[in-house]
């Protein structure tokens, strides 16, 4: 390995150490050891229990966190159900792709630890979910890491805001920087968190710009491989039907590794938004780093995600702990 190849690798890795434990005070490690103590056995449990019954749990949790703490914080405003008078977050049209494990593994998670006198409406919905994902995270074979706790639930949850607040499948690389840099996340932070698609699915929907030529000027997109690209439209016919999901890593899509980074390499990111990631050389260098040390984007995925989960966080003046996750008390 090049010197200059050693440097990159020290600086992805040393972010780790930078800034995820610099927290805002209102979080922290040990939040309920005094009012729920065994918190994170009892949400672990639940999650593997779920992990046992359907492996979708893993992506469904993890993207159900993301798509929370991105549209006004980590405060569980997404799994609040519309009413006749309140569209809701989770039905706006970015959200209806969510699907329906992740919140389930939250709710029952929720009544587990409620069922316990002494953490009976003591522990957030927020909260349960960042615990949640942190463990299906690590049941698909990625790495564990500290949860911070000590959110609140959030009070307000509007289909409307979830406007212009989720990355969308095209986007260039100064889209989702810009994107990510409104939560305080950094380019790396965005390229680290990316790598969560390693077990994501997506519908045909989302990418099929980029396999059938509807403009009639190029067959697909030039940064897709072409044998990728075959693959894709005998999975997705023009004509497809809009359940069917595709992996987003073709080659381990059971396994959180670094395996989406390794495909970047070879022209097979499923989304636009996710080659952009290796094409454009400001972000390569990263990629190449990730790809080729899975410590590597570990320590950074871990930074990375810490800094998420304290996005936007509620306190007792703007939230409280909800009786139940997918209503208002």
């Amino acid at each position: 390995m090049s010197r200059s190849s050693l440097i990159l690798l020290w600086s992805l890795s040393v972010s780790l150490y930078l800034y995820p434990y610099f927290s805002s005070a209102q979080l922290s490690r040990h939040h309920y050891a005094k009012t729920c103590p065994n918190v994170e056995n009892i949400v672990r449990e639940v999650v593997r229990k779920k992990f046992q019954q359907t492996f979708v749990t893993v992506p469904s949790t993890i993207r159900l966190f993301f798509h929370d703490c991105f549209v006004q914080g980590c405060d569980a405003s997404v799994m609040i159900q519309s009413t006749p008078n309140n569209k809701a977050e989770k039905d706006h049209p970015d959200n209806l792709s969510l699907a329906g494990d992740g919140f389930d593994t939250v709710i029952k998670a929720k009544e587990a630890v409620d069922s316990v006198p002494q953490c009976k409406n003591k522990v957030s919905c927020a909260d349960i979910l960042a615990l949640a994902t942190r463990d299906v995270i690590a049941l698909a074979g990625g790495p564990s890491y500290a949860v911070e706790l000590g959110r609140f639930d959030g009070l307000v949850s509007k289909a409307s805001n979830v406007n212009g607040r989720l990355p969308a499948p095209n986007f260039n690389l100064n889209q989702l920087n810009s994107l990510f840099a409104s939560n305080g996340l950094t380019q790396t932070d965005m390229i680290a968190l990316s790598g969560a698609h390693t077990v994501g699915f997506s519908h045909c929907s989302r990418f099929a710009n980029r396999i059938y030529n509807f403009t009639h000027k190029i067959p697909v997109d030039p940064t897709l491989d072409r044998l990728y690209a075959n693959q894709l439209q005998s999975m997705c016919p023009r004509k497809v039907d809009p359940r069917i999901a595709i992996d987003m890593d073709p080659a381990t899509p059971r396994a959180f590794d670094n395996a989406y980074y390794k495909n970047l390499l070879q022209g097979k990111g499923l989304f636009s938004s996710d080659q952009v990631l290796f094409t454009d050389p400001r972000s390569k260098p990263a990629v190449n780093a990730f790809a080729s040390n899975s410590k590597t984007f570990h320590a950074n995925f871990i930074a990375a995600i810490t800094k998420l989960g304290r996005v936007g966080i509620k306190n007792a003046k703007n939230g409280n702990i909800r009786t139940r996750c997918d209503v208002f008390n």
